[in-house]
């Protein structure tokens, strides 16, 4: 069976994480360390916010295209803290089923607000 995306990301992340290349750009952003890499998933936000708020025939492309950017940052934020795409989607498929208000309910419970 074919891997998704998602796996063979968290797998060249790990490999990457581990390697000793100066010339990836993943090791670097792992070198520097989490505050630089929330700094580039804040840069990715706002260029994703931007081409939101355009309005241009090619709109839908540059959504996903910067969609895209964001999430492999996160992926690799992610990877720096040792979580797996497997780990976000199980919790994505825990919540499936159960309304926002619900599942915001339950976080507070547990959390005794």
């Amino acid at each position: 069976m074919k891997e998704n995306v998602l796996d063979r990301l968290d797998k060249i992340l790990k490999e990457r994480k581990s390697e000793d290349s100066k010339n990836s750009y993943v090791k670097q952003l792992f070198d520097k360390g989490s505050i630089e890499i929330i700094k580039k998933i804040r840069e990715e936000c706002e260029e994703l916010i931007e081409a939101a708020e355009e309005v241009n025939f090619d709109k839908k492309n540059k959504l996903i295209h910067e969609a895209a950017d964001l999430c492999f940052h996160i992926m690799v934020l992610l990877s720096s803290e040792g979580i797996t795409s497997k780990e976000v989607l199980a919790e994505l498929e825990e919540r499936f089923g159960i309304s926002g208000i619900e599942e915001k309910n339950q976080r507070n419970n547990l959390s005794g607000e």
